[in-house]
């Protein structure tokens, strides 16, 4: 029983950690191509894990929009935002930020830290709420009503400072459990990297988490991947947020 037992304590480390090689390079893989004919056109998303941006080498590199990461919950402010933001605004790029939503605070005291940090620019992106679960909290564990409600005032906030309904970020998980057909005001923004393109409406969809691309330097070397849901022409109609 010993030696089986030591076989185990052996055999079992080096399979966990080629398991974890093995999910890695699966994930490193571009299983992911959306048709390029259905969906023109390209973007990233980007937060202080890409460190630094050299936003003239990225912005050659086949994307056409970039949301950044501006605020999480009703103190946080990315640490790289200014700089990203004035960075991307002096490229062809159009440009939106994003804020991470906290499932502990007020709505209406998350809205006021994002309008504080992200000035109203004519042109710019819808907001985007990114609403997703995260860290302990679980399906299972909230209170869907509660964070409606919460979500709602924010989203009603943003509204009225930007003059434009704000995009929903969400996973199918958040979006089946939080999101459903309560928020058919709000356009969505959907993840999935796996299995193809999202169920139901979506306006952008989030195809890749395991992009390697030139002119950042941070603790992530991977980028995210995103497509806009219509042509050419229909971005180039696409509204941003009107003149103040």
């Amino acid at each position: 029983m010993k030696k089986a037992w030591k076989a185990i304590a052996i055999v079992l480390p080096i399979a966990l950690t080629a398991g974890a090689a093995v999910l890695f390079f699966l994930r490193a893989l571009p299983f992911q191509r959306p048709d390029r004919s259905a969906y023109p056109v390209r973007g990233v998303d980007v937060s202080s894990y890409q460190g630094a941006i050299d936003w003239e080498v990225l912005s050659r590199q086949d994307i056409a929009f970039a949301f950044i990461k501006a605020t999480e919950g009703s103190s946080l402010v990315d640490p790289f935002f200014a700089d990203n933001w004035l960075g991307a605004s002096e490229t062809g790029l159009r440009i939106g930020a994003y804020h991470f939503f906290s499932f502990e605070t007020p709505g209406a005291a998350q809205a006021a830290h994002f309008i504080e940090t992200v000035e109203r620019t004519a042109g710019m992106l819808p907001p985007v709420i990114d609403v997703e679960f995260y860290g302990s909290f679980s399906p299972s564990g909230v209170d869907p009503d509660a964070l409606r409600k919460e979500l709602r005032d924010m989203v009603d906030a943003l509204t009225d400072r930007y003059a434009v309904k704000p995009i929903l970020y969400v996973t199918e998980e958040s979006r089946k459990a939080l999101i459903g057909d309560r928020f058919d005001d709000c356009e969505l923004w959907v993840r999935s990297v796996w299995f193809g393109k999202p169920n139901g409406r979506f306006t952008f969809w989030q195809y890749s988490d395991r992009a390697v691309l030139n002119g950042y330097r941070g603790m992530e070397r991977c980028i995210d991947l995103n497509v806009f849901n219509g042509s050419e022409a229909e971005w180039a109609a696409y509204p941003g947020v009107p003149e103040p």
